[in-house]
């Protein structure tokens, strides 16, 4: 009887030795703090500033890529007016002008004090930029043609043309300032070539 009255005691004892401690007023309070309002609205506000600016430069970076593609085609499309030119014969001994006489859309031709002149005109194309259906852009090729005597009109004046031309394209830049319209402007100098053999020597 002595040894279970015994048992009994130290078994009481290791039962209080395990409860937990009991926590006071400031430490159960400070366990069920969490955030604000105020705290939750500012923590939102940054998440959607940090993903509006993400997205605003995914948008800038394809708008830029969309008007350099636009701008290389358009520039291509002003080198092809200037090769129109160059490929047109220009023979005084011959008495053959092609660059004067290039099929241009809105065709003016005035002459200038020197004897030279001055003709403009137009083309347009189509850039060559991927494209389908009536999805395709157009650009115009501004021509502007001018001859005048490298020397003044002095004995045996040396004639030069001047081939300027001016590629203005339209891009929308997605809508965020309306249509725009770029210019790419290329220009060259011309000289008459010497396709008549008896000026040369030949037979």
């Amino acid at each position: 009887m002595r040894l279970d009255a015994l048992n009994t005691q130290r078994l009481a004892e290791t039962k209080c030795s395990c409860h937990l401690p009991v926590l006071g007023p400031a430490v159960r309070h400070r366990r069920a703090v969490g955030f604000t309002l105020p705290e939750v609205l500012i923590a939102v506000v940054l998440v959607a500033l940090m993903f509006a600016a993400i997205i605003n430069g995914y948008l800038s970076g394809a708008i830029r890529s969309q008007w350099s593609g636009y701008a290389l085609a358009a520039q291509a499309a002003s080198v092809e007016g200037l090769e129109q030119a160059h490929s047109a014969v220009w023979d005084i001994a011959l008495q053959k002008n092609e660059v004067a006489n290039m099929s241009l859309s809105g065709y003016t031709s005035n002459a200038t004090s020197l004897g030279g002149y001055v003709i403009t005109g137009y083309t347009t194309n189509i850039l060559d930029i991927p494209w389908k259906g009536t999805n395709y852009l157009l650009a115009t090729n501004y021509f502007t043609i001018t001859l005048f005597p490298e020397n003044n009109a002095s004995n045996l004046p040396v004639q030069l043309q001047m081939i300027r031309v001016d590629t203005v394209w339209p891009f929308s830049d997605w809508g965020r300032f309306g249509l725009l319209y770029y210019t790419n402007t290329t220009c060259t100098y011309l000289a008459p070539d010497n396709r008549d053999p008896s000026t040369l020597g030949g037979s």
